[in-house]
């Protein structure tokens, strides 16, 4: 999709953040300095729900008067309906506000381009392994609070099986806390190999450790999250399958693209109806 400059407008990318894990913030920042250089907008800032600068300090950092608003998230859910909004003051799509028109986009993860990233992904991870003798695993972390919390992953796995280029033996959505579960992996795939895609924003406590443990091979919590070497090791020979695993898809340096992506859709639903 081709993106029309702003000039004179300020991108705000909106991440979680963590309290324990310092690497979780990376991928945002990696995102905003790329566009950045691109010279799209007036200004690009990072703001978060865990980490400094907070979302009520957001907007007292922006001097442009308009102000796009993308959730670095991977799902519609409990902080892109609830938190965000309230922490920014929006009440729709398009909200006056201190002075500013901000506009608020979907989050990333819903965006269709992130499949185009999810295959490049495995075709990293797993070079010259034939899809046709491969399973494809989409992780993400489920939970009992919001049902849209597992959507995205599902819409994802349903459009993979769809497309021409695609042709894994089989495209399963799997998830840490609610079934089909990750840790049943090897029950889930009856093929030789088996491709592990984290669909989360950073490379934090769950890629690093628990889906590791989850899948056999990380027996118990070792290294601090930034000193593992989890997704340099590839491939790993587990229940007699060969399995690669990698890296959370939201470190993929494209990600910058799914966010411009996100606003030209906003642009063509809102704006240009306005």
């Amino acid at each position: 999709m081709n993106f029309t400059p702003k000039p004179n407008s300020a991108l705000l990318i909106v991440g979680h953040g963590s309290t324990e894990n310092p690497d979780s913030s990376t991928p945002y920042f990696d995102h905003a300095a790329e566009i950045r250089k691109r010279n799209l907008f007036a200004e690009v800032h990072c703001c978060f729900w865990k980490e400094e600068p907070s979302m009520r300090e957001a907007l007292y950092m922006i001097d442009a008067e308009e102000v796009y608003v993308v959730p670095d998230f991977i799902s519609e859910g409990y902080f892109t309906q609830e938190v965000i909004p309230r922490e920014l003051e929006l009440n729709g799509p398009t909200t006056q506000v201190h002075g500013k028109t901000i506009h608020y986009c979907d989050p990333v993860g819903i965006h269709p381009s992130m499949t185009s990233l999810i295959l490049q992904r495995t075709a990293e991870v797993a070079p010259g392994v034939p899809q046709e003798e491969s399973t494809l695993f989409i992780v993400g972390h489920g939970t009992g609070l919001n049902k849209n919390s597992t959507k995205a992953i599902k819409d994802q796995v349903d459009l993979i099986k769809t497309l021409p280029e695609c042709h894994f033996a089989d495209v399963v959505d799997t998830y840490m806390e609610e079934p089909p579960f990750i840790a049943d992996w090897a029950k889930l795939s009856s093929t030789p190999n088996v491709v592990v895609v984290p669909f989360f924003i950073a490379d934090g406590l769950h890629s690093y450790q628990d889906i590791p443990m989850m899948l056999g091979f990380e027996k118990e919590e070792g290294l601090a999250a930034s000193q593992k070497d989890v997704f340099r090791n590839n491939p790993y020979s587990l229940q007699d399958k060969t399995l690669y695993y990698s890296a959370a898809i939201g470190t993929e340096p494209m990600m910058a693209d799914v966010i411009l992506d996100q606003i030209s859709t906003f642009d063509e639903l809102h704006v240009s109806h306005a």
